[in-house]
């Protein structure tokens, strides 16, 4: 049984609207597809944990095929290099360190209502997991918005640029007509 997981981004959570577009593609169109769109904690370690914790249970299972947009794209990209998976990423943010630096300090999640701050200590595990070059850019599709007004598009086209890129015109970071994707997200797995 092919499982996909869907990982959110910064302040987000997974419900999403693009994981919940996904979630209602696949409900309609692939019912056989395990379609996992956790919700993960705050700071960078717990989520990587819950991320390695899931991916582990899934593989028994069969084929896991990851899709992550924004700090999800992030994830999406470690996991893949450590468990050897395909990644869809969309508008992901490359070397979130130094994104994020910018927002140390109290946070509420606006979608869960949890309190947390953002320390450098999470700065410095975002840095510890990154991954400075691609060892596998075949695994990969890019999906990105040159209007991303969150991050810059040229950084993720460089990133991914020996993988699979689809780079659209104007958009946004949320990713306009991310609907449109969801069938040939679910070829790309050959799931």
């Amino acid at each position: 049984m092919a499982t996909l997981i869907y990982l959110h981004g910064f302040q987000s959570s997974g419900r999403s609207a693009k994981a919940c577009l996904l979630g209602e593609y696949l409900s309609r169109h692939h019912p056989g597809i395990t379609y996992l769109r956790p919700t993960l904690p705050d700071t960078p370690l717990q989520a990587w944990d819950m991320i390695c914790r899931l991916i582990a249970s899934a593989l028994p299972q069969g084929e896991v095929g990851l899709v992550g947009s924004s700090l999800g794209g992030f994830w999406s990209t470690c996991a893949s290099e450590r468990f050897g998976l395909q990644a869809v990423v969309i508008n992901p943010a490359v070397h979130p360190q130094y994104l994020l630096s910018r927002f140390l300090g109290p946070q509420i999640n606006p979608y869960t209502g949890v309190h947390y701050a953002l320390l450098p200590e999470h700065i410095q595990q975002l840095a510890s997991l990154d991954v400075a070059t691609l060892q596998h850019p075949e695994r990969f599709w890019l999906l990105q918005q040159q209007g991303d007004e969150v991050l810059d598009y040229r950084q993720a086209c460089a990133y991914y640029a020996a993988g699979r890129v689809t780079l659209e015109a104007g958009g946004n970071h949320a990713f306009i007509g991310f609907e449109h994707y969801c069938p040939e997200i679910v070829r790309f797995f050959n799931i």
